[in-house]
């Protein structure tokens, strides 16, 4: 069997390597579509916002929750139905903008 000599430099590059691996693997991570119940770091993953705006959200009610002792739990359901709502509304707005009559500032 022959041998083979392996270097610092190889070693490098395999490190790398690795590194790149497993960072992608990290940021396609996806809670798992069973899972109905999420924590606040598995949402940050479908929703990237800061701690402070998804805190503002369940308190106006636009993030539902429910809080079992001291954690808070997300409904995946419930976070799917909120974009899917903010979606629609978002586009009627849209449509309601493109079809308002403008005015002509030369007349």
């Amino acid at each position: 069997m022959p041998t083979a000599i392996i270097t610092t430099k190889d070693l490098e590059k395999f490190k790398r390597e690795i590194l790149r691996e497993i960072r992608q693997l990290l940021t396609q991570r996806q809670p798992n579509p069973e899972q109905r119940w999420i924590k606040y770091y598995q949402l940050k993953t479908i929703l990237p916002l800061s701690q402070g705006t998804l805190y503002a959200m369940r308190l106006n009610g636009t993030l539902p929750f429910a809080r079992i002792g001291g954690v808070i739990l997300y409904d995946i359901k419930d976070i799917l139905k909120m974009m899917q709502d903010l979606k629609e509304r978002s586009a009627k707005t849209q449509s309601e903008k493109s079809a308002a009559p403008t005015k002509r500032l030369d007349a």
